[in-house]
């Protein structure tokens, strides 16, 4: 694909600026925080900005929630965060182009196995508030209850401070966070797979028109794989 069509590039970098949400709990997808923020993320946002002849100016949040929130104050002109029902209402989603397992992080005497074993009564998950993979939980638990932190180190701390027995999220997050309590596991299975997309805000339709092309060109062309490998991610599966 070449420059963007006037009516896309209107809504997808007006005044010759492309605001680009970014949401800084996803490290998957941003490597390093800053002005100039590193990631798979940031690298598509900038390709974007390339196409539209435009400057890029990163907005970051602290979780996709908060970003998701801004677009009712026309705080960002795209946004990379995963696409969760709860989000559609004010914004338009691309297909997903890469999707992340999420699972669950046990104690070390809990006699779970798999994730399927664990929405049972007295049973409580800490999980990070607003999280895309919370949402799917809020969604489909029946017996189990969740208790939210406002980030990922505050229900990683939570987990281990209060000793809970079940904690959620991103399966290499918490492989990370596995690697700093031992004894810990990870469950075998994945509860949802978190699919990342590119987002606009409703009523922007040839902006959308164009992402939506965009998305599926980026995994066609090896585009994404590239950026993958370049920043040597690991847990982001593309979708195709």
């Amino acid at each position: 694909m070449s420059q963007l069509p006037d009516p896309a590039r209107a809504e997808l970098a007006p005044n010759g600026r492309l605001r680009a949400a970014l949401n800084l709990s996803n490290t998957l997808l941003i490597s390093t925080r800053g002005p100039d923020p590193t990631g798979v993320a940031p690298d598509l946002a900038r390709e974007l900005a390339k196409r539209a002849g435009a400057s890029v100016d990163f907005v970051p949040y602290a979780n996709a929630g908060l970003a998701a929130d801004a677009v009712v104050r026309n705080e960002w002109d795209v946004a990379f965060i995963g696409a969760e029902p709860q989000r559609a209402g004010d914004i338009t989603f691309t297909a997903a182009y890469v999707e992340i397992e999420a699972t669950y992080l046990v104690q070390p005497a809990s006699a779970f196995r798999h994730v399927d074993e664990v929405d049972r009564d007295g049973v409580h998950i800490v999980t990070a508030a607003r999280a895309a993979y919370t949402l799917f939980l809020q969604r489909t638990l029946r017996r189990a209850a969740l208790v939210e932190a406002d980030s990922l180190p505050a229900a990683f701390d939570l987990f281990i401070e209060k000793k809970f027995e079940v904690m959620a999220g991103l399966k290499p997050n918490l492989a990370a966070n596995a690697q700093k309590a031992p004894g810990t596991r990870l469950l075998e299975g994945r509860f949802t797979a978190v699919q990342q997309a590119i987002g606009i805000a409703k009523k922007r339709e040839a902006g959308a028109a164009y992402l939506a092309a965009f998305a599926k060109e980026i995994v066609g062309s090896g585009l994404l794989r590239d950026l993958i490998d370049r920043h040597r991610v690991e847990g982001l599966s593309i979708v195709r």
